[in-house]
């Protein structure tokens, strides 16, 4: 199946307890139907220290489920995301406006 959210895509959280904040889609995992999103559902990580990195407490983004997530048309809205064909290209388009996104 393709890919309704892909890496670089600008998304708001829709539940949890970063709700209504935006960010950028850092990477997908489909099988598992997760994505990580910059600044968005930090945890604290204890990491020893060595050679090359300081160690301590690091946050890290943590994965969040993909029905969590909701792209950003360009006027900024929440919308869910839909396919059609193009010019024989399989596109996705934004339910709300009907617009193509440019992936």
């Amino acid at each position: 199946m393709a890919a309704k959210l892909k890496k670089g895509d600008k998304v708001v959280l829709l539940a949890g307890k970063d709700k209504g904040k935006q960010g950028v889609i850092a990477s997908v995992d489909p099988s598992a139907g997760k994505a990580v999103v910059e600044g968005a559902n930090m945890a604290i990580r204890h990491t020893r220290q060595s050679q090359t990195s300081q160690g301590g407490r690091i946050p890290k983004a943590m994965p969040i489920d993909l029905s969590n997530l909701a792209l950003l048309d360009k006027n900024g809205k929440p919308t869910r995301v839909g396919f059609k064909i193009e010019d024989g290209k399989k596109v996705r388009i934004a339910k709300t406006t009907g617009d193509v996104i440019d992936a």
